[in-house]
Formats: C-alpha cells, sequence, structure tokens
C-alpha cells in the first residue's frame, strides 16, 4: 500500500463517502470521488481502487432498492451497454489519461444539452423505433465512459432523469445497473493491471467510509425533493463534465 500524508488520506476518506453517498441518493457525487481518487494516486491505480469501492456501494444500494428497478429497461440496456464497454477497452488501450478525460467530458456535456432541450419542449410520444434508438445510444456511452474512467453514473444519470423516474425508481433501476456493469468490468480490470493486491489494500481501509455515505445516503433520499434531486443530478453532471475537460 502507497506511502500516504495525512492530507491524502482525507482526501480518500472523502471520496470514499461521497461513493457511498451517489449510490444512495446523490447520483453523480461519485464522479466528484473519481477526482479526489485522481488527485493522490496515479491514473491507473486510482481507477482500479475506485472500481472496488463503487461495487461495494453497489451492493448496499442493491439491497436499499432492491424493488424498484425497471426490469425492462435493464433487459434493453445490457447488450449496447457490453458493446460501450468493448469499445472503451480499446480505446485504453491507445488513449492517453487527457484524451480519455476530454472524451468523457465533451460527451457528457452534449448529452446535457439534449436533456435540457427536451425538458423545456412539451412532452410527445416518441415512436419504439426512436426509443430503442435513444436507449441503445445512452447504453453504448455508459458502457464506453464506465469502463475508462468509471465516468459512466453522469451519462446513466442523464438517461434515466429523461425517463422521468421517481427517486426510488431511479435509484434502484440504477443500483442494479451499475452492479451488474462493474461486475462486467472486473475482468477487463484485473487484466490491464487495474486492480492488483496494493489497490485492494486500499479499499480494505477505505470501505468503512463507503458503508457510512451509503447509509447516510439511504436517510437523505427519504427526505429529498424530486425537484431538488432532478436539479442536483444536472448540477453535478455539469460538474463532472466541467472538470473533465479542464
Amino acid at each position: 500500500m502507497p506511502e500516504l500524508s495525512a492530507l491524502a488520506w482525507s482526501l480518500l476518506i472523502l471520496g470514499a463517502v461521497l461513493v457511498g453517498l451517489s449510490k444512495t441518493a446523490v447520483p453523480g457525487a461519485a464522479t466528484i470521488a473519481v477526482a479526489l481518487f485522481a488527485a493522490v494516486l496515479p491514473a491507473r491505480a486510482s481507477t482500479g481502487a475506485l472500481l472496488v469501492l463503487l461495487m461495494v456501494g453497489d451492493l448496499f444500494a442493491v439491497w436499499s432498492y432492491r424493488a424498484h428497478a425497471d426490469v425492462a429497461t435493464l433487459r434493453r440496456l445490457v447488450p449496447t451497454v457490453l458493446v460501450g464497454v468493448a469499445a472503451g477497452t480499446a480505446f485504453l488501450a491507445v488513449a492517453d489519461d487527457d484524451g480519455v478525460r476530454r472524451t468523457i467530458g465533451a460527451i457528457l456535456l452534449g448529452l446535457i444539452a439534449l436533456t435540457l432541450v427536451r425538458r423545456t419542449r412539451p412532452r410527445r410520444t416518441v415512436p419504439v423505433r426512436g426509443r430503442r434508438i435513444v436507449t441503445g445510444t445512452y447504453g453504448v456511452l455508459g458502457g464506453f465512459t464506465t469502463m475508462v474512467a468509471n465516468a459512466g453514473g453522469p451519462v446513466m444519470a442523464l438517461y434515466f432523469l429523461a425517463s422521468s423516474y421517481s427517486i426510488n425508481r431511479f435509484l434502484g433501476t440504477a443500483a442494479w445497473f451499475f452492479f451488474a456493469v462493474n461486475l462486467v468490468k472486473t475482468p477487463f480490470s484485473i487484466s490491464l493491471g487495474l486492480i492488483d493486491a496494493d489497490s485492494l489494500r486500499l479499499d480494505l481501509v477505505l470501505v468503512p467510509a463507503v458503508v457510512a455515505g451509503a447509509l447516510a445516503g439511504r436517510r437523505l433520499a427519504r427526505r429529498i425533493d424530486q425537484r431538488v434531486f432532478e436539479r442536483l443530478v444536472l448540477t453535478l453532471t455539469v460538474l463532472s463534465a466541467a472538470y473533465l475537460l479542464v
């Protein structure tokens, strides 16, 4: 395990708390954790360490919202997400860190603009084929961004937001989605050397902070207003995109 200063440990613990909070109450907060981990650890080490902590948060989210998932949507997303994960793996083999961050930042800004435009227009019935194209596009982008930088949360948050889900349905569908996706990512991450004995030892120290964040998030989710929740999702996604582009 790397030797870290007190400040570095404080940032990692804060990041771990945000991981738990993002899984049970505030989608998008995990991208702040991505920034904190990347500020303390080398890029590859931060990606591997964070993935394991995200999976711990996924378990709490699935336990908390297991009855609220939109199973039909999850089934439609699975094939396209796998395509995105494969594309992300190939992209990681050739792209540098700056290229990865800016690519994802640009994707997020485009999706934010699309989401805001859709929310200002009157609701219209979308043909089945159109819904499939939208779902497939978000699935590929979600798989791609989560593979290359653990940044799939904001992409899928925009999709679930556009689907007009209630808070519980939003969190339940997201919980099952990322639990499955992160399981699929794990063998790829191990083969790329992103997860190793050092990263697992670091994760063991940080798991209690993830648990604390997840439990706090469960209490927060029961009290937060739907409009506040949606605005918070959009705001954190904008901040995530801005960070990745800088």
